[in-house]
């Protein structure tokens, strides 16, 4: 994958196919200690030993669609290949934490890419599931509740009346002001 913001994607989808009703992304950026961390956390139905076991194998997937499952194992690689790790946890029936480490200003590490793109995508297409966003920098955080963004308008998703745009524009004004990765003027 391109850029980290597609894995996080990737690692989303997963959680929205173990029918997650809460999913929690996390990114930590540090110059002074030189690390980004990225977190992806769910409820939902969480994976067995055996197959978590299994997890960052590029030749094991769950899927009938294809023999191989690459997400997990690509970004394990990408977090090895940039000075970091990946640490998958989850018990059955209580969900899964997906943290992968980078050193920030390793010359291998991917970019974020397009966090705000990436979240507005999931949570108009998924407005059933809670999604929660923080966004830490050295010089502040961000952080965002789909629940609460469409209790506090009134509304059941945020298709209604062009909101994905202004979402969209919200993450990426919000990401800019505290100097978030790719994100400075």
């Amino acid at each position: 994958m391109l850029t980290l913001a597609l894995n996080i994607l990737d690692i989303a989808q997963n959680s929205i196919r173990a029918k997650a009703s809460e999913i929690f992304v996390g990114i930590s950026e540090s110059l002074s200690d030189d690390r980004l961390e990225i977190t992806v956390r769910d409820n939902g139905s969480g994976i067995s030993q055996g197959i978590l076991d299994k997890v960052t194998d590029p030749f094991f997937t769950t899927r009938t669609t294809r023999k191989t499952g690459l997400g997990l194992p690509l970004l394990k690689y990408q977090a090895g290949i940039a000075g970091g790790d990946l640490v998958v946890e989850s018990h059955e029936g209580m969900g899964t934490t997906v943290k992968a480490s980078f050193t920030l200003s390793h010359v291998d590490r991917q970019p974020l890419g397009d966090i705000a793109g990436v979240m507005t995508i999931l949570m108009t297409a998924n407005p059933e599931i809670d999604f929660l966003y923080s966004h830490r920098t050295d010089s502040g955080e961000y952080f965002f509740s789909s629940k609460e963004a469409k209790e506090y308008l009134g509304i059941e998703n945020f298709t209604e009346s062009g909101l994905a745009s202004d979402i969209r524009e919200m993450f990426d004004q919000n990401l800019k002001e505290i100097g978030a990765d790719g994100m400075k003027d």
